[in-house]
C-alpha cells in the first residue's frame, strides 16, 4: 500500500511532527510511504526519518539557497483554500494554495493523510479521485474555534476516515458532527521503546516536558515542588521545553527565584532527543489544564518512569491507571499534586513497582502495533467501499469544487466591499 502524508513542516520541532514521523517510520517497514511537507526551512529534519521514506517539500523557505521561494509574489497574498480560522492560516498563501492543489490533483497513492484541519480541508476539496482520504486531528474538537468547527462540519463528510488521539475525542466528533459514511477512529500517538536500558539507579529528580505555555501550568508544578522540597531537599525539578527566554518562560523563572528554589528547579530549554533525560528521571510530572493526548506522559512511561498528572481532559485518564502505573490528581489542585509527588518520592518500593507497571502498560503505544492497526483499517475501508467509493468520490469532488469556488467568490466580494 502506498501511503502519503501531508504535513505543515516536517523539518520543525513539535508533537504532530514527531508522531507523524513515528507512524510513518513504522508503516515503512511494510508499506511504500512518503511524507510531503508544505514547508522546508532547514536542510535536515529534527526527528530521524527512515531512509525508505521519500521526504519532499512544496515550498522552500531556506534563505540563501537556490530554491528559496519565500519572496515570490504569490507567497505574499493570503490563502483562499486554507481555512481562514485555522491557527496556521497566517503562514499560508496563494502559493501554498497552488502547490498543495497541484500535489493533490496529481497524487498517485492508495491513501492520503492530512495532519491538521487546514490540510484536511485541502484534501476534502482537492484530492484526486481514488485515494482513501484520511484526516488526522492532533488537537481536540473543543480546541477549535466555532467558525473553524462550522467549516470542518461542512468539509469533513468528504473524508473516508477521521482519526483522533483519544477515544473521548472520537466520541465527541461522532456526536457533535454529522459525518455520514465517515469512519471516526481513535489512534493514540505512537511512541517507540527507549533505545537504551534504564540505569540501575535513577537520579533524584522530577522531570516535566513541553512548551512553556500557560496551559501546561508549570507555575502550579513549581509551587507544588517547592512544598515537596521543604520535606525532601535532596530532590530537584527539571522542566524541558522551548520558550525559556520568552514571556511565559521569564515569568516561570521569576517564580522559581521568588520561591527560593533556583538551585533546585531548572528550566532546561528544548532538548532532542529527550529519552536520555527520561531514563535518568526518578519521577515525571504533568500539571496541564488540557492535553490533546499526553505524548510526554507516554514517553516517560515507556522509559519506566511513573507519572503524576492532573486528571485534565482528555488524554491522561486514558493513559494512566491511577494507583497502578502513576497518579491522577484533580486539575489545578496544587496541594494534591504536591502530596502525590511526595508520596512516591518517600516510598521507594511503591515508586519502583509503579515504574515497572508503567513500562509494561505503555507497550501498547509501540509504533508497530499502531501502524498495523492503521494499515488494516485503511485496507478494510478500501475493500468495503470498493465501487461505492467511486460514486462517492465523484460527488465529493463536485462538492469540493463548488466549495473551492465559493471561497474564491467570497474573497473577491470582500475585496470589492472594502
Amino acid at each position: 500500500m502506498h501511503i502519503s502524508f501531508l504535513i505543515h513542516n516536517s523539518f520543525g520541532f513539535g508533537g504532530t511532527i514527531r508522531t507523524t514521523i513515528n507512524l510513518a517510520n513504522a508503516l515503512a517497514e511494510q508499506h511504500d510511504v512518503e511524507i510531503v511537507s508544505v514547508y522546508r526551512h532547514r536542510d535536515s529534519p529534527v526527528f530521524p526519518v527512515d531512509p525508505q521514506i521519500r521526504l519532499r517539500h512544496l515550498v522552500d523557505l531556506r534563505k540563501g539557497t537556490p530554491g528559496y521561494e519565500g519572496d515570490l509574489p504569490e507567497a505574499r497574498r493570503p490563502a483562499v483554500a486554507f481555512p481562514r480560522h485555522e491557527t496556521q492560516y497566517p503562514h499560508y498563501s496563494r502559493l501554498t494554495d497552488q502547490r498543495i492543489a497541484q500535489h493533490l490533483s496529481s497524487l498517485n497513492s492508495d491513501v492520503v493523510v492530512g495532519t491538521r484541519p487546514g490540510l484536511n480541508a485541502h484534501i476534502c476539496m482537492q484530492a484526486k479521485r481514488g485515494p482513501l482520504r484520511v484526516g488526522q486531528e492532533h488537537l481536540t474538537f473543543h480546541n477549535h474555534s466555532r467558525p473553524l468547527r462550522l467549516t470542518l462540519r461542512r468539509l469533513y463528510p468528504q473524508l473516508d476516515m477521521l482519526t483522533t488521539t483519544t477515544s473521548a475525542d472520537a466520541e465527541t466528533y461522532r456526536t457533535r458532527m454529522t459525518l455520514p459514511g465517515v469512519r471516526v477512529e481513535a489512534f493514540p500517538n505512537p511512541v517507540p521503546a527507549p533505545r537504551s536500558a534504564p540505569p540501575g539507579v535513577r537520579d533524584k529528580v522530577v522531570v516535566a516536558a513541553g512548551r512553556l505555555v500557560p496551559t501546561k501550568r508549570y507555575d502550579l508544578l513549581i509551587r507544588a515542588f517547592a512544598a515537596v522540597r521543604a520535606v525532601r531537599p535532596d530532590w530537584d525539578l527539571r522542566i524541558f521545553g522551548p520558550g525559556v527566554g520568552g514571556g511565559h518562560g521569564s515569568k516561570l523563572q521569576r517564580l522559581i527565584e521568588e520561591l527560593g528554589i533556583k538551585d533546585h528547579a531548572f528550566l532546561m530549554g528544548a532538548v532532542s532527543p529527550l529519552e536520555p533525560e527520561w531514563l535518568k528521571a526518578g519521577l515525571a510530572a504533568s500539571a496541564s489544564d488540557h492535553e490533546s493526548f499526553g505524548m510526554t506522559i507516554v514517553e516517560a512511561m515507556r522509559c519506566g518512569v511513573p507519572v503524576v498528572s492532573t486528571d485534565c481532559p482528555l488524554g491522561p485518564r486514558e493513559i494512566i491507571s491511577d494507583g497502578i502505573d502513576g497518579r491522577l490528581v484533580p486539575m489545578g489542585d496544587e496541594q494534591a499534586l504536591a502530596r502525590s509527588l511526595l508520596e512516591l518520592i518517600e516510598a521507594d518500593e511503591l515508586r519502583q513497582r509503579m515504574a515497572e507497571a508503567a513500562r509494561k502498560s505503555s507497550a501498547r503505544y509501540e509504533p508497530a502495533l499502531i501502524a498495523d492497526r492503521f494499515a488494516d483499517t485503511c485496507a478494510q475501508l478500501t475493500t468495503r467501499h470498493g465501487s461505492s467509493r467511486s460514486l462517492r468520490t465523484v460527488l465529493h469532488q463536485t462538492r469540493g469544487s463548488v466549495i473551492g469556488a465559493a471561497y474564491v467568490v467570497k474573497d473577491a466580494v470582500k475585496k470589492k466591499l472594502k
